[in-house]
């Protein structure tokens, strides 16, 4: 695995989002598996996987208000403390339940349901005190996010193995492990070195004010818009993959529950080593073309994955999307966070986020609706549907490149954080 050198001052951050992005994986991988292994339905496991990510709709809508009134740090601690609560809560009702039966089910869906929830508000507050950092670090933006997304790869890498490791021993030592992250995320949150904006507005005026300015900035940014364009079609069918993966490794190929963990992980090696050439790659031919080599790359290994015969084509089709997946992410987020204002980056980015995470329990709604035969088809259809949009969102980013492409000037005198800047070695 690379290894992402990062200075010894933001040493701490990185535990921070380390440790909340791997307690994350476990969970969002490990709950609909369960589901799956306990009850033989895969109706069930695509609800679960709804059940997941329809919270998450609501974080996002009420985090970025939240960040930028309260500060990213706060909002941070707050949910990675309450998810330290809410696990820890489960796992001790559920060492008194029998480990199968519709109230151990009730229980496990409650903390995917809320668990996402509180998750998702920590990405938004984590992302913001990253967003921060690639402002400081000025035409070095792109090196910051391959940092932070090489930690977020790392966790899905370790997340899903370890997720199903922890489920063969048992479902209240996943929640117990799970807890222990969310608490080290806690106990390492650094404080946002500048004060926030701020409102004076208060309640539900604050927050629909703020979610107004968020999507009036979405609006008014035309390479934004082809931003969130491409993220939804790509989302979707990321989405569509993940959900249906329990089923397609262990129905569809017959394989166990640890398969599925091993496949996601393994993909996520190569992701990793991925997001590390990235940088150097940007450095050498800038933005764009990387960023189209990406979505080629993801939309092709999409459509490649729904017609694997076997668990090993699989395997190596999944670990191509995700090292597509991970390439395009360092682009669009280093786009991100240069097209965004800095005064309403919470808002904005709860918008955009809300946009493209909208995709995210429609899939888990189709793979409840579809029989597992289905599934291949639909994720065709998300391949053609993917690279459509993709061809026309980067169409539109080059078209508006001079938004975000850093001057010469700036390009050669970089702010003087850009040296503190983490750096992939």
């Amino acid at each position: 695995m690379p290894s992402f050198a990062v200075p010894a001052s933001l040493a701490r951050s990185c535990l921070m989002r380390a440790s909340d992005a791997l307690a994350t994986q476990i969970a969002t991988y490990a709950i609909p598996l369960l589901i799956l292994v306990t009850t033989g339905s895969t109706a069930l496991t695509g609800i679960a996987f709804l059940l997941e990510w329809l919270p998450r709709l609501v974080a996002f809508t009420l985090g970025g208000p939240l960040v930028d009134r309260f500060r990213a740090d706060r909002v941070f601690r707050t949910a990675a403390l309450s998810r330290t609560l809410l696990c820890a809560v489960a796992a001790a009702a559920l060492a008194l339940l029998p480990a199968s039966g519709t109230a151990a089910t009730v229980v496990v869906m409650t903390v995917g349901a809320a668990g996402g929830l509180l998750s998702q508000a920590s990405f938004v507050a984590v992302e913001t005190l990253g967003a921060h950092a690639s402002r400081r670090a000025g035409s070095g933006a792109h090196r910051v996010q391959s940092v932070q997304i090489g930690i977020d790869q790392s966790a899905l890498l370790a997340g899903p193995l370890l997720g199903g490791l922890l489920l063969a021993v048992g479902l209240t030592l996943m929640l117990t492990v799970v807890a222990a992250l969310s608490a080290t995320a806690a106990a390492s949150t650094t404080a946002v070195p500048t004060a926030p904006a701020g409102t004076t507005a208060t309640g539900a005026r604050a927050i629909a004010g703020s979610l107004r300015t968020g999507w009036h900035t979405v609006r008014g940014i035309p390479a934004l818009a082809w931003l969130v364009t491409g993220l939804v079609a790509s989302n979707l069918a990321l989405a569509v993959t993940q959900a249906s993966a329990p089923i397609t490794v262990m129905t569809n190929y017959g394989h166990s529950s640890i398969a599925v963990g091993a496949v996601w992980s393994a993909a996520g090696l190569v992701a990793v080593a991925a997001v590390a050439a990235c940088r150097r790659a940007i450095d050498r031919f800038g933005l764009w073309p990387i960023g189209a080599v990406g979505a080629t790359t993801a939309c092709a290994a999409c459509l490649a994955t729904a017609l694997a015969p076997n668990l090993g084509v699989y395997a190596v089709t999944i670990g191509v999307l995700m090292a597509g997946e991970g390439a395009l992410t360092v682009v669009l987020r280093t786009l991100r966070a240069h097209l965004i204002p800095a005064a309403v980056f919470g808002s904005t980015l709860s918008v955009t986020i809300v946009l493209v995470v909208v995709p995210m329990p429609v899939a888990g709604a189709l793979v409840a609706v579809l029989p597992a035969g289905a599934l291949p088809d639909l994720l065709v259809a998300c391949a053609v549907l993917q690279a459509a949009a993709m061809a026309l969102a980067f169409r539109g980013l080059w078209h508006h490149r001079a938004s975000y492409t850093p001057s010469p000037t700036a390009a050669s005198h970089p702010t003087p954080a850009a040296a503190d800047a983490p750096r992939v070695a």
